[in-house]
């Protein structure tokens, strides 16, 4: 585990400006306390219920852009109306796989991006993102 992933919820939030609410604290630890992850509003609520954190959905929802805004997580938009929460926030990319729902991470260094469009005047490009979706093969 790294120094980032052993961090308590209180001192990570506290690092990114927002305020260490009791709800704040236990969605950040179900969040960060597995390492990297990719999850839906539905999956961190069902989460929290499991595990007796009173939350409604559109807390969660509302923490989940919280913490988007703050740059602690980034959004990840995969399929039209389904929107994953990232907790790596470095460049890198992923694999989705259909059917599954499931995202994965590529390493950084197996994609390389050039001849990007330059973008329109007084814009610059923040990062791009790729999603290569998967799968199974038919026999």
């Amino acid at each position: 585990m790294t120094m980032e992933t052993e961090m308590r919820p209180d001192d990570r939030l506290r690092r990114f400006g927002l305020r260490p609410t009791r709800q704040r604290m236990a969605l950040a630890d179900l969040l960060f306390a597995k390492g990297d992850r990719h999850l839906t509003v539905e999956e961190l609520h069902e989460e929290a219920v499991t595990v007796g954190v009173p939350v409604s959905l559109a807390t969660v929802y509302n923490t989940l852009h919280q913490f988007t805004e703050a740059g602690m997580i980034r959004v990840l938009s995969v399929e039209g109306a389904r929107t994953y929460f990232d907790t790596n926030v470095s460049d890198h990319h992923h694999f989705f796989v259909e059917g599954a729902n499931e995202v994965l991470d590529i390493p950084v260094n197996n994609i390389t991006i050039g001849n990007l469009p330059e973008p329109p005047e007084g814009m610059e490009i923040s990062h791009v993102d790729v999603v290569i979706r998967l799968k199974p093969r038919q026999r």
